[in-house]
């Protein structure tokens, strides 16, 4: 060690004290470590290590019973014609307890894993004014009675969320069909008996089919638009008019809303395609009393075939 280096050493020793020559060496031993690195970066022999983020898995969001669910359907305002016996009809309160009802398994049961209601029917038994069959609810304002039912000039409103699930093939290669919803008349007491008939039945305003993967809407227009008011009660003074709505839904979910007021109808499918009937003859159409119905309804009495309706909501209100 040279006489310079320890002159440099006492005189900061005597200048700036302990600290200051511990500050000094400190700074000396830097300076050579760096020296000796010819200017690479020493890199610490013993990292600390990062710990890994975790990542949680996406929930897959199923809920309600513990991945098991229910369809939204209050059935307490509505019977059921089933594809059997004379038909079969099962109305409220027994229809509520319908899951318990061995009659109603093979027709009308739930899908819990989709949380539908499931209309199953095929070529069986039919009313008295239809050649087929159906597995079909029909609105009772009071529930276990048909007579008392409502006019466009009180209004209803009825949405569901539904989907085809299957239908057969008809020899065509095409799908048979089925009435998904309708909006059926009744002739009171009295217009009943005006015009001679043996029964309430009047023409349904209303029926929209899943047809050809697409929703189909009919609705029945006078034939003579200056009928008389006692012609005007028969079937046979009406006819139908038919339009296809919005895109094909195929075997997809879709929502399906029938809005009815005062001369006025209108139909719209998933929200946004709609079609409105405010003409004459829905302002004619007043006469009538009306129910809501909704299920399936084949349109087919071909051997072998068959359709399954979900319906995943329903809902009425007047």
């Amino acid at each position: 060690m040279t006489k310079q280096f320890f002159k440099i050493k006492i005189l900061s020793y005597q200048r700036f004290g302990v600290g200051g020559v511990i500050f000094f060496f400190g700074l000396v031993l830097f300076t050579v470590g760096c020296s000796k690195t010819n200017g690479e970066v020493i890199q610490n022999p013993n990292p600390v290590e990062e710990e890994p983020i975790v990542e949680e898995e996406p929930s897959d969001q199923k809920v309600e019973g513990v991945d098991y669910f229910l369809p939204h359907i209050d059935l307490s305002h509505w019977k059921v014609t089933l594809p059997i016996g004379r038909p079969t009809e099962i109305e409220p309160p027994e229809i509520l307890d319908y899951a318990n009802m061995d009659i109603l398994k093979e027709f009308m049961y739930n899908d819990s894993i989709d949380g539908s209601l499931v209309f199953y029917t095929y070529p069986g038994a039919s009313t008295a004014n239809s050649s087929y069959s159906r597995t079909e609810l029909r609105e009772q304002m009071v529930p276990g009675s048909n007579t008392t039912n409502w006019t466009f000039a009180e209004g209803g409103r009825m949405k569901g969320t539904l989907k085809m699930d299957e239908i057969s093939i008809a020899s065509d290669g095409k799908n048979h069909r089925t009435i998904i919803m309708q909006i059926h008349g009744r002739l009171t007491n009295q217009q009943r008996d005006l015009i001679g008939e043996d029964d309430n039945n009047a023409p349904p305003v209303l029926k929209i089919y899943w047809a050809h993967n697409k929703v189909r809407v009919i609705r029945k227009v006078l034939k003579d638009v200056n009928v008389s008011n006692i012609d005007i009660l028969k079937t046979s003074a009406w006819t139908d008019e038919a339009q296809w709505l919005g895109d094909p839904v195929g075997f997809e979910k879709f929502t399906l809303e029938i809005i009815a007021s005062e001369g006025r109808l209108e139909v719209i499918l998933n929200d946004k395609d709609s079609v409105v009937y405010d003409d004459i003859h829905m302002q004619k159409w007043g006469v009538f009393e009306n129910y809501f119905k909704a299920g399936n309804y084949l349109a087919s009495k071909d051997e072998g075939s068959f359709a399954k309706v979900k319906y995943y909501d329903l809902e009425v209100s007047h």
